[in-house]
């Protein structure tokens, strides 16, 4: 039998990341959207999923007191697989679920790399409030169409991205965002330099960010300085915001 022509099993919400102390009501939500391949239907990776979970964590506790909760989203398979798409049908799915437990209360898509472009695609939903794409994996130029920009109108949008990332080109980034600024100005991206695709050298800071722009995002907090800037420079210098050493230094201690 076909690979395609397998069954995919139901996406699901991976248990809600919260921390002690948290008020009982949820006043917003984080989807976490893990990495995956551009053509596979296999069963996702469960490495893929425990590598969202110190974000989960750090985002959780800096969400405490504003009632957020964190949820990583399981995908039916590990493939955007061409037109099906279906990581970003998966994260639409997510929302859907997050509105069906929660009722109305904003949801920021938080993906990185394949599932920051299914962030990007499925940020056009009404529950969705922001969109966090980290080293998102997007189509060269000039192949297929373009990924849209337009249905993010209305939305913050953060892009993140290291400059030495082999795996998706820091550059594909740059060039959507700049055709998203064009109708939405509220979007932003940052550049890590020195880093790679996991962004990991530079973790503490890079978590700092997200946690910085989902807040404020979410539930009304003061934006960092840098990201205030970055959102309101025009392009490229808001586009190309380099995510200074220790940024967040001062929340973390």
């Amino acid at each position: 039998m076909a690979q395609s022509a397998l069954p995919l099993s139901a996406a699901r919400l991976g248990r809600a990341v919260r921390t002690a102390g948290a008020p009982t009501a949820v006043s917003g939500v984080v989807l976490l959207l893990p990495d995956g391949e551009a053509d596979s239907h296999r069963r996702p990776s469960p490495l893929s999923y425990a590598l969202q979970l110190p974000l989960a964590r750090t985002l959780a506790r800096a969400g405490q007191e504003d009632g957020l909760a964190v949820h990583i989203v399981r995908y039916r398979c590990r493939g955007w697989n061409a037109t099906d798409a279906h990581l970003a049908a998966d994260a639409e799915w997510a929302v859907d679920e997050v509105v069906r437990r929660y009722g109305d209360v904003p949801v920021c898509l938080a993906g990185h790399g394949m599932g920051g472009r299914a962030a990007l695609r499925a940020g056009g939903h009404a529950a969705v409030d922001s969109v966090l794409a980290m080293a998102p994996w997007l189509p060269e130029s000039g192949s297929d169409e373009p990924e849209p920009v337009k249905h993010l109108l209305g939305r913050r949008v953060l892009l993140v991205h290291g400059t030495n990332d082999a795996r998706t080109d820091p550059e594909l980034s740059f060039r959507l965002a700049e055709r998203a600024k064009k109708t939405n100005r509220d979007t932003c991206r940052f550049e890590v330099h020195s880093d790679g695709h996991g962004l990991r050298q530079h973790r503490a800071e890079v978590m700092a960010l997200a946690a910085d722009f989902i807040r404020g995002s979410l539930f009304g907090r003061a934006y960092a300085r840098p990201v205030a800037d970055a959102l309101a420079a025009p392009p490229p210098l808001g586009l190309r915001m380099p995510l200074a050493a220790g940024f967040g230094k001062s929340l973390r201690s």
